[in-house]
């Protein structure tokens, strides 16, 4: 795989390169690029990633090739401390409570010693803090060369130290949000350079469809109201219209977020495009944004952060009126509301087309890299949504032996997944599997409400510890499971991939679903029906790709290193049942197949070869 990666950069072609668990795929493109002499871009799906490259692998690297390069690591402007927004929170230390006025003084302190300001150096305040928001930057909120800390900014420290590095590590928000810089002409946020690596490919067309699309939030129009009052409070007293203004915002996006139904609402907009209380409150938004825009107007000449405030507005209010334009047959509009907020959303559909441009543009090799890029050996389904024809594709295999390390359980008797008590059905059949492994599990379920159903059954029957997604941050749920050394965590989006845990404390995955995209999903409808539209099978050309994928992504949580051993074990019967069964199945890893429990105690309490399957 290196020398293909090597060649791909040497001729700057694109190579789609897909690499089994255990196969080394981040050694094998990192070794070519600090070898190459070039400049090149690492780009990976999450900041835990990044991380992981930057402090685990390239030191390794380093010290394998003894080439000097410079490497360094830039994440989005959200994860650095913006020193203007902090001196402007502490001064404006009204509303907080205990929790929160103790995790401020946390980031004061920790703000006069961080060399890097990168907001993952405070353990003590939760990523999920609401102070984040306050102390770091977005792009509509930073002011820019005209920010008085600007000498100060981490996140320009971080970027001039990037110019020069040999190897970036960045994120595919971070690439995209840099392509969508240039092509509308304000500039670029990264390096040129002769070569891009794209690891965790088959989450890169999910992002680019988030930043090539547009989003307003009520949280963006309450950042705004709050900016305003801060901004007021130190340059324009004398105007009450602002405070006016800024309150008439927040109140008119909170009767849109009423008016938009329960949360947990995720639907195309057409479902509400005509309901005369979202038509009315919108309308209402759009006017007092307009309101408050004429108000900064005139407060701008007060102070850049007003005229901040006042551009934040213009550009908000230009969003909405683009969003309420039909989208026609490229892009898909739909709204999301949550207990306290709410989003209004506008995605492409496609962007082999935006990709082209972006390829075209960088004149770059790249190189697409990922341990689940194929569905039954082919690589038709990620090559066609990049628009990819012509690059060389090549799999390398995981080198484990799942041949003899591994047993696929398929277990008889369990009803349709659209069948009322399903789940039970599920938790029925993995008692006994799961006193077979000693805990040692984790179940993957594709939905929330049968993960919580889930675990409340299991509690009853079961003394293992139990984990369950969303009691504890991610993190920890994770090292103390890995430290208990026999319990069970329930999980399900995030936990489907990403996640690493060598050795006997994971020894069983149990998948309760084929993990196809909720049906009702907006966004997914919208690319259906464009398919359907263009002639083609949606199912077979998109929606059994697609989970083929993800299962293939849970799978791959079981065997983490070469001495690991372990059962996976499907509830879907239609695996069997259906034809596109053999899809899946064809896209696993070579590895036994029963339908018996026994096989599987006797898996547990013996050597794989003593088991007849």
């Amino acid at each position: 795989m290196a020398q293909a990666v090597k060649q791909a950069m040497d001729s700057k072609c694109s190579l789609v390169a897909e690499a089994g668990t255990g196969t080394g795929k981040t050694l094998a493109y990192l070794a070519p690029a600090a070898l190459s002499g070039k400049k090149v871009i690492v780009s990976t799906a999450t900041k835990t990633l990044q991380d992981q490259l930057f402090r685990k692998d390239l030191p390794l690297v380093r010290r394998a090739v003894a080439v000097p390069f410079k490497a360094v690591l830039l994440k989005g402007r959200a994860n650095y401390l913006c020193p203007y927004r902090l001196e402007n929170t502490l001064g404006f230390k009204v509303g907080y409570g205990a929790r929160e006025a103790s995790a401020l003084e946390a980031i004061r302190r920790w703000s006069r010693i961080t060399r890097t300001g990168d907001v993952a150096e405070v353990a003590d305040v939760p990523e999920s803090s609401m102070l984040w928001p306050s102390v770091t930057s977005t792009g509509d909120n930073c002011l820019g060369q005209e920010c008085p800390k600007y000498e100060d900014c981490f996140l320009v420290k971080a970027r001039r130290s990037a110019q020069d590095a040999e190897i970036l590590v960045i994120n595919h928000h971070l690439l995209w949000a840099d392509w969508t810089l240039k092509n509308d002409g304000f500039g670029e946020l990264l390096p040129d350079c002769e070569a891009i690596v794209v690891d965790e490919a088959h989450q890169f067309v999910e992002s680019a469809a988030q930043f090539l699309g547009l989003s307003i939030s009520s949280r963006q129009l309450h950042g705004l109201a709050d900016d305003i009052l801060m901004e007021r409070l130190k340059n324009a007293k004398d105007m009450p219209q602002l405070l006016e203004q800024a309150e008439l915002l927040e109140q008119s996006a909170a009767e849109l977020r009423l008016a938009l139904g329960e949360p947990s609402r995720r639907e195309a907009w057409h479902r509400v495009a005509s309901d005369s209380a979202v038509t009315e409150k919108l309308a209402e938004l759009r006017r007092h944004l307009r309101g408050l825009e004429g108000v900064l107007k005139e407060a701008a000449v007060r102070g850049k952060g007003l005229e901040s405030c006042w551009k934040r507005c213009t550009e908000l209010g230009t969003r909405l009126d683009t969003f309420d334009k039909d989208e026609g047959t490229e892009a898909v509009r739909w709204f999301e509301v949550y207990k306290h907020s709410f989003s209004l959303n506008r995605t492409p559909l496609a962007i082999a087309g935006e990709f082209a441009r972006f390829r075209k543009h960088s004149q770059a090799a790249w190189i697409f890299a990922s341990a689940t890029l194929t569905v039954s050996g082919r690589f038709d389904h990620f090559v066609g949504q990049l628009g990819l024809a012509g690059a060389e594709c090549r799999a390398w295999e995981s080198p484990f032996d799942y041949r003899n390390r591994c047993l696929l359980f398929l277990p008889p008797g369990l009803p349709d997944p659209a069948t009322d008590g399903f789940t039970r059905a599920v938790v029925a059949a993995a008692l006994p599997v799961l006193k077979a492994s000693r805990g040692r599990a984790f179940m993957l379920f594709t939905s929330h409400q049968a993960l919580s159903e889930a675990a409340a059954l299991i509690a009853r029957h079961l003394d293992y510890p139990l984990f369950v997604q969303g009691e504890r941050p991610k993190a920890v749920l994770l090292e103390t499971f890995k430290q208990a050394g026999n319990g069970i965590l329930l999980g399900t989006g995030s936990f489907w991939e990403g996640v690493d845990v060598p050795g006997p404390a994971l020894s069983c995955v149990i998948i309760d679903k084929l993990p196809f995209a909720s049906p009702s999903d907006p966004v997914l409808n919208a690319r259906l029906e464009t398919l359907r539209r263009s002639g083609l099978n949606p199912f077979a050309t998109y929606q059994l790709p697609a989970a083929t994928i993800a299962l293939k992504q849970g799978v791959g949580r079981l065997i983490r290193d070469q001495e690991d051993r372990g059962v996976l074990m499907l509830c879907d019967p239609r695996i069997l049942s259906r034809s596109y069964g053999k899809v899946f199945l064809n896209s696993l890893p070579d590895m036994p197949r029963t339908r018996s429990l026994a096989d599987v105690q006797r898996f547990f309490s013996s050597d794989i070869e003593e088991i007849a399957v």
